[in-house]
């Protein structure tokens, strides 16, 4: 049973630069049909983003361009930003955590793990490069993985294999800031996250996610198999969320911490950055302080979110482990009653010729190329017809441009083009009146009814590849009604029939824009506007289908489109060429 408030949080897109196709894929735009799929479903849902900005990588990023770290990541929120609003990214608030919110709530978090015990201190043994003079975080590491031996892992993970890793386990690692060996090994203290203690309590309450997609509970699974370890959250940088233990009572042993050795540390990116979710739907909130409607505390905390907020994050597999392990282990060690997650929906990759999109490598294709190229629904809808859900999935331009052509194009564009010009030119600018339905308008509803009853479960389920297929199938339903019906012929010896059948097929588009709204929104918004009907009003049918194909009434005025225009313009051959040429057709 669906709860009845919908909070929805993508993972948060790191900061250095713009997202590849694959980020969209595999949290952003999922999020987003899911989220559209609630509100057109009349449930009160709140989507949240945000960008990643702690870290080495954005400290790296901000040197090569010359920036102070704030700046950078100030510049570069707003192109993201910009670039989701061009996609239709329809978040309620797309937040920051470097947030004045997110580093209260982190230290929040922090202050009550310490007093609650389940953080302490250790003096660890840190990578320490003679030639740069600093300690080395463990993204400023570089070498080979002692698990799969690949040689460019970073020291906190290795994004071939997608092991966590800490820098002293690399094999001939080296400094990413200066490509020097000449590093060591130092002394440091830092505070530890006692993810061990809580091995029992996860895999008990994982055990209860029975709506978690295989891959997910499959990958959290095996990292308490392996045996949960103890994880660091401190980082030697100056660019973080303070570590504020000065601020901190004794914990259960009566100690207090050694908050000099802790001054001038910051929290390491994977602790803070999921508290994001929460820190955002905190600046939703203080973004409209006289909203009585926005009470980011009821979303998050206390009886009533645990029980009537139904909460699901998306993301791709390398993110599972920090959302399965990591966030909830700060959730429950907390013991404040904040929201645990309902359901996680993980993606695998989508890859590029068999290749992996790669942001530091400039690889694939980009989110501001792919909409210099091509308007936004044509990419929506690929990305959704193929989500990457049960495995990998390789971009190629030819499957693109023939999923644009066969699904778009053919079969949704040619449907409403030929409907409108037609009645245009047999019975002027207004749906005619004519005819009683009879046994092929019966037969189109009882399996629009069938579809659309299974389309929705999909949606439901965020199965979305399936949900996809049978979005074109309902489609396709009224390509084969309108050759059946034959307006263009019926209407020499009966006019009353065709314009029945014209009659049904303008509420096929009115229908068509409601069920595409979540995959399409633009589409769906240029069909409404076609009908004159305002785009907000495409909500999901109530009742039964039949009831969905009476709803534009005879002289209900429509708009005809331009000469030569149509939804979707199919792709090229010379097109798929050029972009080949542009982008590449091969991993590599």
């Amino acid at each position: 049973m669906t709860k009845k408030r919908i909070l929805v949080t993508s993972a948060l897109p790191y900061i250095n630069g713009i997202k590849h196709l694959g980020n969209l894929a595999g949290s952003m735009l999922p999020a987003d049909v899911y989220a559209r799929y609630q509100r057109a479903r009349e449930r009160e849902t709140l989507f949240i983003c945000a960008t990643d900005e702690h870290g080495t990588p954005a400290e790296l990023a901000a040197l090569e361009e010359g920036l102070p770290v704030a700046e950078y990541c100030a510049k570069w929120w707003a192109v993201q930003k910009q670039l989701c609003e061009g996609f239709g990214l329809s978040f309620d608030h797309f937040g920051r955590s470097s947030s004045i919110q997110n580093r209260e709530l982190t230290q929040h978090f922090a202050k009550v793990l310490w007093e609650r015990g389940h953080i302490e201190e250790r003096t660890t043994r840190q990578v320490y490069s003679l030639d740069d003079k600093r300690f080395l975080p463990d993204r400023y590491v570089i070498g080979t993985c002692p698990h799969c031996n690949y040689d460019r892992a970073r020291g906190d993970q290795c994004e071939n294999c997608t092991r966590v890793l800490d820098p002293a386990d690399l094999k001939s690692p080296r400094s990413a800031l200066s490509g020097s060996s000449q590093i060591e090994l130092r002394d440091s203290k830092h505070l530890f996250l006692k993810q061990a203690a809580f091995s029992d309590e996860l895999r008990k309450w994982i055990g209860t996610r029975t709506e978690w997609p295989n891959l997910v509970s499959s990958i959290a699974l095996k990292w308490l198999d392996e045996g949960l370890q103890d994880r660091g959250i401190t980082r030697d940088l100056a660019w973080g969320v303070p570590v504020n233990a000065e601020t901190w009572g004794p914990n259960p042993q009566g100690k207090q911490p050694d908050a000099e050795s802790l001054k001038g540390k910051v929290f390491y990116v994977w602790f803070d950055a999921p508290i994001e979710y929460i820190g955002a739907t905190k600046e939703w909130a203080d973004a409209a302080p006289e909203s009585n409607s926005r009470d980011w505390k009821s979303w998050w905390q206390g009886d009533s979110a645990r029980e009537n907020v139904r909460y699901v994050e998306f993301m791709g597999k390398d993110n599972v482990p920090f959302h399965t392990v990591g966030f909830p282990v700060t959730i429950l060690g907390a013991n404040e009653k904040w929201k645990l997650v309902d359901q996680i929906k993980g993606f695998n990759w989508l890859n590029y010729y068999g290749g992996k999109f790669s942001t530091s490598q400039k690889r694939g294709i980009f989110m501001d190329t792919a909409l210099e190229i091509l308007p936004p629904d044509y990419w929506r809808w690929y990305l959704t017809a193929n989500a990457p859900e049960s495995a990998d999935s390789s971009f190629t331009w030819q499957h693109f441009a023939d999923t644009v052509n066969k699904d778009l194009a053919d079969v949704l564009g040619n449907f409403v083009n030929r409907t409108l010009k037609f009645t245009d030119s047999k019975f002027g600018q207004a749906i005619p009146d004519g005819g009683t339905p009879g046994p092929k308008e019966t037969k189109l509803t009882d399996e629009l009814e069938r579809r659309f009853g299974i389309y929705s479960v999909f949606l439901e389920e965020i199965q979305l590849r399936k949900a996809a297929a049978e979005l074109r199938a309902i489609w396709v339903l009224g390509n084969e009604y309108l050759a059946d019906a034959a307006p263009w012929t019926t209407i020499r010896t009966d006019r009353n029939a065709a314009a029945l059948s014209i009659r049904t097929a303008f509420n096929l588009i009115r229908l068509f824009a409601c069920l595409s709204s979540p995959v399409i929104p633009f589409a769906a918004g240029a069909m409404a506007r076609s009908l004159n009907l305002n785009p907000k009003t495409l909500l999901w049918p109530k009742g039964k289908i039949a009831e969905e194909l009476v709803v534009l009434k005879p002289g209900h005025t429509f708009n005809v489109p331009g000469q030569g225009d149509v939804m979707f313009a199919k792709i090229s051959p010379e097109q798929i060429a050029a972009w080949e040429t542009r982008f590449g057709n091969s991993g590599a």
